[in-house]
């Protein structure tokens, strides 16, 4: 199979990289991509930034891959009280603002759990704004499903959504990383940083809590695509 892999940041991809063969770059109309080979599939690996408007591009810029499949994978905040910190999710469906979406099982030995992944337009920072969409049903968080997921219906493609948690249900972010959030999906570093400053204490720890757990999660996600089949 010819697949597609979606993500918001190249950095979700480093543990699935360290799985693959016969990595290239690969030129295209989004920020990274790289193609190569996964078992008996051919990959394509693309990060365009956070927010359905670039997963949607990023889509659009694979389609002269002619892949069998979209996947949507990355990182998530979990809503779902008994989520823990690097668990994996499976979508079975996937949420946004105007529809709903069915995403494809995978076979594999390593464990998993499978749950809703509903679509914000935002990241979800505090607790409180986690424990309504769980009242929605949602066991999960992202910014990227939705648009991936309506790509592959209009392809007629099958889709699927693989995640990783890498916040908790009952946490609140202090950094307001929405507001770092510029139009292209990717984050203002300098006013990260600049924020930060004006609650040292805090913030800076948070950062590198964040920092550790993306890298502890693309880990677990590339051991997962290392077993799992589509």
């Amino acid at each position: 199979m010819r697949l597609v892999l979606i993500a918001s940041d190249r950095r979700e991809f480093r543990g699935i990289l360290s799985r693959v063969l016969d990595v290239q770059c690969v030129n295209s109309r989004v920020r990274w991509a790289r193609a190569a080979r996964l078992h008996e599939h051919t990959v394509l690996l693309v990060a365009n930034g956070a927010g359905s408007k670039q997963a949607a591009l990023a889509v659009d810029a694979a389609t002269v891959f002619r892949p069998d499949a979209l996947l949507s994978v990355g990182f998530c905040g979990a809503v779902a009280p008994e989520l823990a910190l690097a668990d994996l999710l499976v979508a079975s469906q996937v949420v946004g603002e105007d529809a709903t979406y069915p995403a494809q099982p995978v076979s594999s030995q390593i464990s998993h759990k499978l749950g809703v992944v509903r679509t914000l337009d935002h990241i979800a920072e505090s607790s409180m704004e986690k424990a309504y969409w769980y009242k929605t049903g949602a066991t999960a968080v992202d910014m990227e499903a939705s648009a991936v997921a309506r790509n592959a219906q209009a392809h007629h493609l099958p889709f699927y959504c693989i995640k990783v948690v890498t916040d908790l249900a009952g946490e609140t972010l202090e950094n307001d990383l929405n507001s770092a959030l510029r139009a292209d999906g990717h984050f203002d570093t300098i006013r990260i940083l600049g924020s930060t400053l004006r609650q040292p204490l805090v913030r800076v720890p948070e950062l590198l809590r964040l920092r550790s757990r993306s890298a502890r999660a693309a880990q677990v996600l590339g051991d997962f695509f290392a077993d799992c089949r589509f």
